[in-house]
């Protein structure tokens, strides 16, 4: 069984755990995700970046995420209003 198999569309993506959220699941693959990541687009997430799947969280770990994702992650929320 793949931790992928727990993951479902619409799902909130997290760089790490209790962190705020960066994006969410568009698609799932048996290898892979297809992630929107705020202000950014979509990527594709390798299963072996995924740590955790619970509560309909989906906790990756940066190290195995490609320097562009990492990127538009550290910027995902640059468009948020203050205080909203």
């Amino acid at each position: 069984m793949s931790k992928l198999d727990a993951v479902r569309v619409g799902f909130q993506v997290f760089a790490a755990e209790g962190g705020e959220e960066f994006g969410a699941v568009q698609a799932v693959g048996p290898d892979e995700l297809l992630v929107y990541v705020e202000n950014a687009g979509e990527f594709v997430v390798k299963a072996d970046a995924v740590t955790r799947v619970h509560d309909g969280k989906v906790i990756i770990d940066p190290k195995h995420l490609d320097p562009g994702l990492r990127r538009a992650i550290g910027h995902s929320h640059d468009r948020e209003e203050p205080g909203v």
